[in-house]
């Protein structure tokens, strides 16, 4: 049997911009990305720790060292400038692959550097 277990997650992002013209999805600087084993056109959950709304897209890489994190689109009326989100990405895994398995967690800092992984 598979289960569905977070992958991945991003803790204490800030968002720098909301553009609500726009294709849609969760622009995020590379280095966070990476960090956090999350790639381009990932689906993810957004938890506006701000306001309480949640909703979920797909990634797009921004420019690394950029601290940007971007919400396009029709979710831009869910988050915008200086909202807190954590950002979630699950997978799915066969029994074998659970024990001992940890998600990766990223805890961004200021201007949404790096701040500790676990």
């Amino acid at each position: 049997m598979r289960r569905t277990l977070i992958k991945s997650k991003i803790q204490n992002a800030v968002v720098t911009e909301s553009q609500l013209e726009y294709e849609g999805s969760l622009g995020i600087d590379a280095r966070l990305l990476r960090a956090a084993d999350m790639i381009p056109y990932e689906k993810v959950h957004i938890y506006n720790v701000t306001n309480g709304e949640r909703f979920s897209t797909y990634l797009i890489e921004e420019a690394e060292g950029s601290g940007k994190v971007a919400i396009y689109g029709a979710a831009a009326h869910k988050a915008g400038p200086g909202d807190s989100i954590i950002i979630v990405s699950f997978g799915l895994f066969e029994g074998s692959e659970i024990p001992g398995f940890r998600p990766k967690i990223v805890i961004a800092g200021p201007d949404n550097g790096i701040k500790s992984i676990r």
